[in-house]
């Protein structure tokens, strides 16, 4: 009786096994699946832009507070005879005070502009290695420097750390943030599913960005410094052992079959990707000059208590998501009109930017800084899709170089912020910011008027795509996907009349003054993408 029950337990045993062993086989062959890669790459991405967003704005309701202890500290340990000429030392203190305070405030502004520095500085080169190498291998370095960074941060107890650790997270980020983006795009090429999924990358970017200075006051405030940063590192861990497990970078060996990609310097004279990274620039310069500013604003004229200038953007958080949405679901119906998304989002950025003074309660500034949050939502959904665009048809489809020009453009947006927005404030005042940032807005939105003729040409294919006829034998695998996709879904476009014609000049891309002089001459074209 024994042996029975031991037999069929056994092969009980051996059934279930089979059967995990079978689920595991498929979960793995689904695993490999195109739609289920994609999304699993999507999520990663996200994560690490999130990740990347929170680090940036966490410290603000820190390094603060944490700073100004660690004066104390050092002031406790310098002897001042406190006996003598109690005037003269009164008077001196308050100097003192005031010098302390103001070099205070210099350490803080270099501090949270240390990290778009160094990326700025570092991007690109980091465009370059990627185009090289491909979108995983740098993502993976990316999050490998920000965990890295995030735990020195976590354990630093002096003002060198720190700034070590914040400058290390901007070359971080120069990685993620740009091999990251650059995937979405590379792997997901059809325009819609391409908007949809870099709006949900910018929704992450968001979130981070508006939940990160709640999320680090509180921790702080009840668990202490490190527990904030120490939370963040273990997620940025787990996101790199999920990107080793499921994309395997260092098995992917596809990079040695795509085509290499434009020089960056080449992509920074195309006078349409300078309209959109100067578009970039413009729209997130009032974010990054209110952050530093607005909480000492609100202090003085709306005596805000410390909740509220920490809660202030958070509202903000759900009108970006709504930017996002609307802008998606317009590019799918309109994607000619990505142009004017971007430029209405510039100027509902200017107007509200310019109502900010106006404001004497907490309950009234949230609108225009809701509005702020939405028009960047409108800006950025619309033109990060028409950056993978323009390389499509003007350049070569590897999006590395570019997207290292859109992380440049938030850079310097947000390297000067720290720096250029106080003293402005100190030597003409909070209002002439903020009717400056909003005329500067309105007045840049007619420059992507430029873009219209290019945003015409959709659906696009890339100029090598392009050039692949039928009859052509595909060299690689990217030329054989391309060719795969193409007999499966070929479709004439010969009834799009307000497409332009391709036209490649001599550097191999799409020449769009050519192409109009080229249609004002010939009126009955019919560009066929077959």
């Amino acid at each position: 009786m024994d042996t029975g029950g031991s037999s069929g337990l056994a092969k009980s045993a051996a059934v279930k096994l089979s059967e995990m062993g079978e689920r595991t086989k498929q979960f793995g062959n689904a695993m490999k699946a195109p739609d289920h890669q994609r999304r699993i790459i999507l999520v990663i991405v996200c994560v690490a832009l999130l990740l990347d967003n929170m680090l940036y704005m966490v410290i603000v309701p820190i390094i603060p507070d944490y700073l100004a202890d660690l004066e104390i500290e050092q002031a406790e340990h310098v002897h001042i005879d406190i006996h003598a000429n109690v005037s003269v030392n009164s008077t001196m203190s308050s100097a003192e005070a005031k010098s302390n305070k103001d070099n205070l405030d210099v350490q803080i502004g270099v501090l949270f502009a240390s990290k778009a520095i160094l990326q700025l500085l570092v991007n690109p080169l980091s465009g370059t290695f990627i185009d090289r190498v491909g979108y995983d291998i740098p993502l993976l370095i990316g999050l490998t420097v920000m965990f890295f960074s995030t735990c020195i941060f976590a354990f630093a107890e002096n003002y060198a750390t720190l700034f070590f650790a914040r400058s290390l997270q901007g070359l971080g980020s120069a990685f993620a943030d740009t091999s990251g983006i650059a995937m979405i795009a590379d792997k997901f090429t059809e325009e819609s599913e391409r908007s949809k999924a870099l709006g949900i990358a910018l929704a992450f970017i968001s979130f981070g960005s508006l939940v990160a200075p709640p999320f680090g006051g509180i921790l702080y405030e009840f668990a202490g410094k490190r527990v904030p940063f120490i939370v963040l590192a273990v997620v940025c861990l787990i996101d790199g052992i999920l990107l080793l497990t499921v994309i395997k970078p260092f098995s992917n060996m596809t990079r040695d079959n795509m085509p290499v990609g434009t020089p960056i310097y080449k992509l920074m004279v195309d006078p349409y990707i300078a309209v959109v990274a100067g578009a970039l620039t413009v729209c997130n310069i009032p974010l990054a000059f209110l952050e530093p500013t607005i909480a000492n604003w609100m202090e003085s004229t709306m005596h805000s208590t410390k909740w509220q200038m920490g809660l202030c953007w958070l509202p903000a958080f759900f009108p970006h998501v709504l930017g996002v949405y609307i802008t998606v679901k317009l590019a799918s119906k309109y994607p000619n009109l990505q142009w004017f998304y971007g430029a209405l989002g510039m100027v509902i950025i200017g107007a509200s930017s310019c109502t900010v003074p106006a404001c004497k309660t907490f309950g009234q500034l949230i609108a225009p800084l809701c509005g702020i949050c939405f028009g960047i939502a409108l800006v950025d959904t619309a033109l990060l899709p028409t950056l993978a665009f323009l390389v499509d048809v003007r350049h070569v489809s590897v999006y590395g170089s570019v997207y290292a020009i859109a992380d440049i453009s938030y850079s310097v947006a947000y390297a000067m912020g720290p720096i250029v927005a106080g003293n402005i404030v100190h030597n003409y005042g909070f209002v002439q910011l903020n009717l400056g940032m909003g005329l500067v807005n309105v007045l840049y939105a007619p420059a992507l008027l430029l873009l219209r003729r290019v945003c015409q040409m959709k659906p696009s294919y890339s100029e090598r795509d392009n050039l692949l006829v039928d009859d052509d034998e595909p060299e690689g695998l990217c030329d054989t996907i391309k060719m795969e996709e193409r007999r499966g879904k070929k479709k004439s476009y010969s009834s799009a009349g307000n497409c332009l014609p391709v036209v490649v000049d001599e550097n191999g891309g799409f020449d769009s003054f050519r192409a109009q002089t080229h249609a004002s001459s010939d009126e009955s074209f019919g560009p066929e993408y077959s």
